[in-house]
């Protein structure tokens, strides 16, 4: 299989000092999407997701609890990976920055760096904000403080080791403006070139007034500063240094997903690291955009960060998934709200998709004992369905390749308001009373079962638990062939002869 028949994307690694919220699912949901999407297409798929756990931070939180950095990591880093069980993530790797695998490819990392000529010894003196584990400017700082989560930095002087960042400047600048799908959306793209323009400084990448971190090779006084130890996750998970065919089959990425908080790192210090290292910078850097809750910013001092866990107890876990990507454009900044998730749920996973479901599942089991029929001739009520499917579909694909996936699920909304249409139009239960019908009823229910067979097949990146379902109620896999975007390239692949069976319904109303 050759790399163009294979596809890498990651989420952030997810600093173990954090309580997930709902921009770690955020972020890790668009993922699985896009990752499940993308096997779907009959890609072999590498989905990397983790946790970044070095850092003075960390450090100073299990000192105050008076145990090791490695034992509150051991003990937090479950919280994402039961959090990712229940949100049904299909990682295939999860990758933790304590690992010896890690330690060795930043060392080597660094190591080629430095015999480039790009990382030598001199002394740091500036400001530096903990919790974000950054270097600033006096300049800037407002008030003060950090401009990014409004905390108080501290003064910092120490010998470190520095990166040539300022070499990379012009090769950087070059390579943003002949691949203008580098840097996503737009305005990130603006945001990343004025910043470059500025003039870049050389980066400190080394630290010496804390031990939890990865020892710099060749001098163990120093630590690998956090973001050039997290950024390499990428190459570790895909066998940097040593395993030269899988790096080379999955790297460069294809795709990294991230919040806007954390745009710069991988925008500017990534691919020149990179550029430094002899590899390719990824394909694509698609920076979303953050939540608000209520239209406040989510703080724990305002009490209102939203607990995935509670969300999925409340709602179930495929509502959860598809209000997170239906409800704002990727890329842009969106408000939670349980009216909101109430809305989408009674009027579009309820009132159109389950209804759609139940009415046809009921169709088919009181007019012909739930079994299957061969249809028999279209006209052009029925075109008209066909065509509307097929469309939907290469609408699904584009929209899928630009990450629109609010417009992906508006698509495949689409197609059930269609067949929705379709039954009312069609009117089964008047044809049902005519013997000499039966024909035209055979492809009427027929049809109806074929643009859910195409549904199911559709809405399974997003909602699994969901299609899983629907596969059920129209036969398993004596009815449904195997989930394969093949599958709905063409209509009329259920299979006849076979029978539906009645199931619950998919989303039950919520009274509010």
């Amino acid at each position: 299989m050759s790399r163009e028949e294979k596809f890498y994307v990651t989420t952030p690694i997810y600093y173990v000092n954090d309580i997930p919220h709902i921009g770690h699912a955020y972020t890790t949901v668009a993922a699985d999407v896009l990752a499940r999407y993308k096997r779907l297409a009959g890609f072999k798929v590498f989905f990397l997701t983790g946790t970044d756990e070095h850092g003075k931070k960390v450090e100073k939180t299990a000192l105050g609890n008076k145990e090791r950095p490695i034992d509150l990591a051991n003990r937090v880093v479950k919280r994402f990976q039961d959090l990712w069980e229940r949100l049904m993530i299909s990682h295939d790797d999860f990758i933790r920055t304590s690992e010896e695998r890690h330690k060795k490819a930043v060392q080597k990392f660094f190591l080629t760096i430095q015999e480039r000529g790009d990382i030598y010894l001199g002394e740091y003196e500036d400001w530096y904000c903990i919790p974000c584990e950054t270097f600033l400017t006096e300049k800037q700082l407002l008030d003060g403080k950090c401009p990014d989560c409004l905390r108080p930095t501290e003064r910092i002087k120490e010998k470190s080791y520095f990166f040539r960042m300022s070499r990379y400047q012009k090769k950087l600048l070059d390579h943003i403006e002949s691949h203008p799908e580098f840097i996503q959306p737009q305005t990130r793209r603006n945001e990343i070139v004025s910043f470059v323009k500025e003039g870049l400084r050389d980066l400190s990448v080394s630290r010496t007034s804390f031990s939890w971190g990865i020892p710099v090779p060749g001098n163990e006084e120093h630590v690998v500063y956090v973001w050039f130890d997290a950024l390499v996750n990428y190459l570790t998970a895909i066998g940097y240094p040593d395993d030269k065919d899988k790096l080379n089959n999955f790297w460069p990425a294809h795709v990294h997903l991230i919040g806007k908080d954390i745009l710069r790192f991988h925008a500017v210090y990534w691919p020149t690291f990179l550029m430094s290292a002899g590899l390719p910078v990824p394909e694509k850097i698609f920076a979303h955009g953050w939540w608000t809750v209520d239209g406040e910013k989510m703080s724990k001092s305002l009490g209102n960060v939203v607990d995935p866990n509670q969300v999925i107890d409340q709602y179930g876990v495929d509502a959860f998934r598809y209000f997170l990507l239906r409800e704002v454009p990727f890329g842009m900044d969106g408000d939670f709200s349980h009216k909101a998730i109430v809305h989408r749920v009674n009027s579009d996973l309820a009132n159109d998709l389950g209804n759609l479901f139940s009415r046809s599942l009921s169709m088919v089991n009181k007019y012909w004992g739930g079994k299957i029929f061969k249809p028999e001739g279209f006209s052009k009520i029925d075109e008209e369905l066909i065509t509307v499917a097929l469309q939907v579909v290469e609408e699904v694909d584009t929209f899928i390749g630009e990450l629109a996936f609010n417009q992906v699920l508006s698509s495949i909304w689409k197609l059930v308001g269609t067949t929705n249409r379709y039954i009312d139009n069609t009117s089964p239960w008047a044809v049902s009373k005519d013997e000499s019908q039966k024909a035209r009823l055979n492809t009427v229910l027929y049809n109806i079962l074929e643009s859910l067979r195409m549904l199911c097949i559709l809405i399974s990146p997003f909602m699994p638990l969901t299609a899983e379902k629907m596969r059920e109620g129209l036969g398993g896999d004596e009815n449904v062939n195997s989930w394969s975007l093949k599958e709905v390239k063409s209509w009329g692949r259920l299979k006849v002869n076979g029978r539906i069976k009645m199931i619950a319904p998919l989303f039950p109303r919520i009274e509010c």
